[in-house]
């Protein structure tokens, strides 16, 4: 099979799928090793999780490798009616091809049954759902940091930090039972199996959009988005609305911004958000403390190379 550079000219757009599919497969290894191959033959550049219970990844490439990917994947039966989110931009949000095996293709920890899964909402209904102001619980099954930089209109979020500690914290929840419960993602892999736990725990009036938050967002721009979206790629965020303005703050000078980092100082490496001013005053650091102590590990590699004394960090 013919190679396509995974190089980008500067004037062709960069397309990015968002895909998942619950779905046996009984040789992750073989499948894997597989597809492996044919990505790095055609330049496609991703992140992939497969494992007995599906797949649930990411790739990006020209419009034409794009559309080789989607026929290649779509040929395979058990993904024939697979449903890609696509995005486009003008870098690739990744940086080489991985593919892992994993127990599961998103970690919650429980076993379910996706046959309980929650019934599924279209963005039609959703966008209605919203304009004649039903009664209903929004609710955010992604981590904080998440959804601190976008969610939709009234959601309610269970504070987490990895979806692993979604079933312990479901309690908050338990006032909620009787209500309809309407879950959201960003592509829809982690409601599916949220909306199954839930239903097998009593809570039985459970919905999760179909396809996500992204083509909710392309089918209905600037209507019950608000902000940006966290993406699990190098751009960390990217826009669903025009023109809208930050919902989160600087951490450090409280200003509206929505600009993720992780803290240079490799002891605290905290994903915090901060405007270039602040970013560059405190050298990517998420607080004052941690500024003066990158300071001194900065200093530090320059005193063990000169043979010099460490200074003591306090």
């Amino acid at each position: 099979m013919k190679s396509i550079s995974n190089l980008n000219d500067k004037n062709e757009d960069i397309h990015i799928l968002l895909f998942y599919k619950y779905v046996e497969i009984k040789n992750p290894y073989s499948f894997s090793k597989k597809h492996l191959k044919f990505c790095m033959e055609n330049g496609l550049l991703g992140r992939i999780l497969i494992g007995k219970e599906g797949i649930n990844g990411s790739v990006s490439g020209t419009k034409e490798q794009i559309e080789l990917y989607k026929k290649e994947l779509t040929s395979d039966y058990r993904f024939f009616d697979i449903i890609f989110k696509e995005d486009i931009g003008k870098m690739h949000p990744f940086t080489k091809m991985n593919i892992r095996i994993r127990d599961e293709i998103v970690a919650l920890g429980k076993k379910v049954n996706l046959v309980n899964k929650g019934e599924y909402i279209t963005p039609e209904k959703l966008y209605e759902m919203y304009k004649n102001k039903e009664d209903f619980v929004m609710l955010d099954a992604r981590n904080y940091y998440e959804y601190k930089v976008g969610k939709f209109k009234n959601a309610i979020h269970l504070n987490l930090k990895t979806f692993r500690e979604f079933p312990k914290k479901i309690n908050q929840l338990e006032n909620k039972k009787d209500k309809k419960i309407v879950m959201y993602c960003t592509g829809g892999v982690r409601c599916e199996k949220a909306s199954a736990y839930l239903k097998e725990n009593g809570f039985n009036n459970v919905y999760h959009i179909k396809d996500g938050i992204i083509n909710f967002g392309k089918k209905y721009p600037n209507s019950y988005w608000e902000g940006k979206l966290f993406v699990f790629d190098k751009r960390l965020v990217t826009p669903i609305n025009k023109g809208d303005e930050p919902i989160s703050k600087c951490k450090l000078c409280g200003c509206p911004c929505d600009l993720y980092m992780n803290c240079r100082n490799l002891k605290c490496d905290e994903l915090f958000i901060a405007c270039h001013e602040c970013q560059h005053k405190f050298m990517h650091c998420c607080s004052k403390e941690c500024f003066k102590e990158f300071s001194v590990q900065c200093d530090n590699k320059s005193r063990k190379k000169q043979g010099r004394a460490l200074k003591v960090i306090n």
